[in-house]
């Protein structure tokens, strides 16, 4: 009997492809469309609902069954709710790595295997591979612009176990090229951006539908005042546009957030304290497997499409781990995720804490 899949499907080209090519290689193939997201955008539309149409296309087009399930209710309670607590820390979270977890590699791999389907698959840029004892390793996709390994590196090896990544091992060009040659609606369809699931957004206007603004002052690390700020939730470390101060001389950057006295604090230039060394991170997962023990080099990435940065980890005894690198990173912020290789293996994340160790912890693990 033929292995049934059924594609997590979500409008774009590399699902669309991914169903394709599952089709033509023999497997019994079904699209699942994840609705996760009720609300209309700033401009009275539902993304989901063109989406789903091109899903539809797409399948009757390549010849599959399809249908659309709701975790609209899931995304909220295991996604959003989180974004928003993030936020309200001063934090800037990414998303995108929880939904994965969460969403498409947990409802809806549950959902899919509770159906009878023997394997899930979707349209990442990321490769399998199996260990010694038969594991399933998380791997680098072969376009190294569009390498998607960085959103998937909080799932466990179980969630792994049987999943498809059809497109994992081609780029975005040959992608395109497989879709407009099949004649998909999607072939030619712009990159998805925006919040996972919620679509682009006027960020601000956004946020504040569920989150109260809370106005301060900006002011430099002395405590001199030199403007306002709309929310602290608003801004990120690094960041330059958007700030509303100007005058002759250099630009003006975001280096860092004062939560207690809803200060942002900025500095004309960039000022050394956006450079560290060092970070801590928390609540890491180990994709990989097993925790490596004490310290250990590897490289790291700190932000999506970052090149790998050489580091040394320390996995501290309460679970935290302390990264060191060896050139100074820009706007290390915490809420991001730190995610860390072995060659092309993925090896686990975590989420950044601090973007500089605590010299006491240092000193107490060394």
């Amino acid at each position: 009997m033929k292995q049934r899949v059924i594609v997590g499907m979500s409008g774009g080209v590399d699902s669309s492809v991914s169903a394709l090519l599952l089709k033509q290689q023999g497997y019994d193939v079904t699209g699942v469309f994840m609705k996760n997201w009720e609300e209309k955008d700033e401009n009275g539309e539902c993304t989901a609902t063109a989406d789903y149409q091109d899903v539809r296309d797409v399948c009757d087009a390549i010849g599959i069954p399809y249908y659309t399930v709701n975790f609209s209710r899931e995304y909220w309670d295991r996604v959003f709710s989180y974004f928003l607590a993030e936020y309200r820390r001063g934090r800037t979270p990414n998303p995108d790595v929880l939904c994965n977890k969460e969403i498409k590699f947990k409802a809806f791999l549950d959902f899919a295997m509770g159906a009878g389907a023997d394997k899930i698959a979707t349209g990442h840029f990321c490769t399998l591979r199996r260990d010694f004892k038969g594991r399933p390793l998380l791997c680098k996709g072969t376009d190294p612009n569009k390498d998607q390994s960085y959103f998937l590196s909080l799932l466990s090896q179980s969630q792994l176990e049987n999943v498809l990544f059809p497109v994992g091992n081609m780029t975005k060009a040959q992608v395109r090229q497989i879709a407009r040659q099949a004649g998909l609606v999607t072939g030619d369809k712009k990159d998805s951006t925006g919040v996972c699931f919620i679509g682009e957004r006027r960020f601000k206007q956004f946020l504040m539908q569920f989150l109260p603004a809370q106005p301060g002052d900006m002011c430099l690390k002395d405590g001199t005042v030199v403007g306002r700020h709309d929310g602290l939730m608003f801004y990120t470390l690094g960041q330059r546009r958007g700030l509303g101060l100007g005058g002759a001389g250099e630009s003006w950057f975001v280096i860092d957030k004062d939560l207690e006295n809803n200060r942002l604090i900025v500095s004309r230039g960039e000022d050394p304290s956006l450079f560290t060394t060092a970070l801590m991170a928390e609540n890491p997962s180990w994709v990989a497997g097993e925790p490596p023990c004490g310290q250990f080099s590897c490289m790291a990435k700190v932000r999506y499409r970052q090149a790998d940065q050489p580091c040394r980890v320390t996995v501290l005894s309460d679970g935290r781990l302390l990264a060191q690198f060896d050139a100074p990173l820009r706007a290390v912020t915490p809420g991001q995720i730190l995610v860390l290789y072995d060659g092309d293996v993925c090896l686990g994340g975590a989420t950044i804490a601090s973007p500089a160790a605590d010299p006491a912890v240092l000193g107490q693990n060394r």
